[in-house]
């Protein structure tokens, strides 16, 4: 994750809104592609303050209605757009009830993770883009809630919406209860799992969503030959012996989790998202200096995993000494470094080369 500079000198993160130091308002601008400072202008608009750039900017609706954005659209000389969504939030289909208390701040964290996604997906240059782009297959977001009777709470009535955190045909939906860190660090300690976090979902999402633009139609049977048949058994027979029977006693001799043994899509989705968390680790690591310049280096998968674990050597130590869980928790057998290899080998196309659209593939 890059490190900015305010025009004052201090340090900006990727999520800031504000400079602590000088008090200027700040935003992204994509343009220059930069956290920058934000002139306002008469007409309620903006000039980006890297005066390399100066380009004339309007805040996402999002970040001027309901602060829970920090990013900008261009727009012409003197006009400003009513409903301008900035590339992240252009995505969004459905966002929390905003009437109920606690929404706000989920949803605030809810695309604080989604932005870091987006940084994942525009460093790697893979293709994405919305319906109204003409893009196929469109990528979107539902931030959602169960929904339960008001009366009776304690027990079922049989007429609850239950919302199921998953992907489906480029529409990604997330249960907003895992912007709760109490409820979601209880999933956690049910399901067994070593990390459950929301950057986490994202990542394990949009894996589905690649396998359809990556995979389906195209390359079917080399992902067979590496993550499994997932016809033999159906997802629908594999997730009833998941949920009944747990994971098999063998998965990490080949699986990245134990949820990755459950089935090849769920494979495929693990251990994409461990890629992705791979790629923005070790650009991190690279932004504040834990890894050099010159030894930072996304086109050797071979380094990247040697890269990854030096790294989460050390980190995993520092959170030990601290109390806290392993930051780095995978452990990088054989058949996970082969996966790992089969993704970067379908991403790596892509590098450098502008998207078309629309994109397509064939069903």
């Amino acid at each position: 994750m890059k490190i900015y500079t305010c025009t004052c000198g201090q340090t900006l993160f990727f999520d800031n809104s504000l400079c602590l130091r000088c008090g200027a308002e700040v935003g992204h601008c994509p343009v220059c592609h930069s956290l920058n400072p934000l002139h306002a202008l008469s007409d309620g608009t903006y000039r980006c303050g890297n005066p390399a750039c100066n380009a004339h900017l309007q805040k996402c609706t999002n970040f001027s209605e309901h602060q829970v954005c920090n990013r900008c659209v261009v727009v012409p000389e003197g006009e400003g757009t009513p409903d301008a969504f900035c590339d992240c939030c252009q995505y969004n289909q459905t966002i929390p009830d905003l009437s109920v208390q606690g929404n706000w701040e989920k949803w605030y964290r809810l695309e604080a993770a989604k932005r870091r996604l987006f940084y994942d997906l525009n460093l790697l240059n893979l293709p994405h883009g919305t319906a109204a782009s003409g893009f196929y297959p469109p990528l979107s977001f539902d931030f959602k809630a169960d929904v339960i009777p008001s009366v009776d709470i304690w027990r079922s009535m049989g007429n609850e919406e239950r919302v199921y955190t998953g992907h489906a045909h480029g529409k990604i939906t997330i249960n907003i209860r895992e912007a709760d860190e109490v409820e979601r660090e209880r999933l956690r300690v049910d399901m067994g799992e070593a990390h459950r976090t929301l950057i986490g979902h994202f990542r394990h999402e949009i894996g589905h969503y690649y396998w359809e633009i990556l995979i389906r139609g195209s390359h079917e049977d080399a992902f067979r030959a590496v993550f499994g048949n997932p016809e033999k058994p159906t997802y629908a027979e594999a997730q009833n012996t998941y949920y009944s029977l747990g994971a098999r006693e063998d998965w990490r001799r080949s699986f990245v989790s134990a949820y990755a043994s459950m089935h090849p899509w769920e494979d495929w989705a693990e251990t994409f998202a461990l890629y992705l968390d791979m790629v923005s680790a070790l650009e991190t690591a690279m932004q504040i200096g834990f890894i050099a310049p010159d030894e930072y280096d996304l086109s050797n998968m071979d380094r990247m995993i040697t890269q990854y674990q030096r790294l989460g050597v050390g980190l995993n130590e520092m959170s030990r000494t601290m109390g806290l869980l392993d930051m780095v928790p995978e452990v990088m057998v054989t058949p996970v470094i082969r996966k790992l290899h089969f993704i970067d080998e379908r991403c790596r196309p892509h590098r450098g080369v502008a998207p078309a659209f629309p994109h397509q593939f064939i069903s």
